[in-house]
C-alpha cells in the first residue's frame, strides 16, 4: 500500500474527467486496491501457477506462443 494514501487518492481523482461520477472515482480507487493487493500478494509468494489452476479444474493445458512480446500478442 502507497505511504501516504492522502497523497495518492489526490493523485488518482486529478486523473479522472471533470463530468466523473462517485461511481468512476469507486471504481478507480476499487481497481487501484485491487492491483496493491495483487503485487502484494505476489510479492509474498501467496500465487498459484496458471498450470496448477487449469488442472485443479480439470481444464485443458494451454500453449502461448508469443509472437511479439513487445506489443504483448499472444498467437494460441
Amino acid at each position: 500500500m502507497s505511504a501516504n494514501i492522502k497523497e495518492e487518492a489526490r493523485r488518482l481523482i486529478d486523473t479522472l474527467p471533470d463530468d466523473s461520477t462517485w461511481e468512476d472515482l469507486m471504481y478507480r480507487i476499487y481497481v487501484r486496491e485491487t492491483i496493491e493487493a495483487g503485487l502484494a500478494d505476489g510479492e509474498a509468494g501467496r500465487v498459484t501457477d496458471v498450470e496448477d489452476v487449469r488442472k485443479e479444474f480439470g481444464l485443458p493445458a494451454v500453449k502461448v506462443i508469443w509472437t511479439d512480446a513487445a506489443k504483448g500478442n499472444p498467437r494460441t
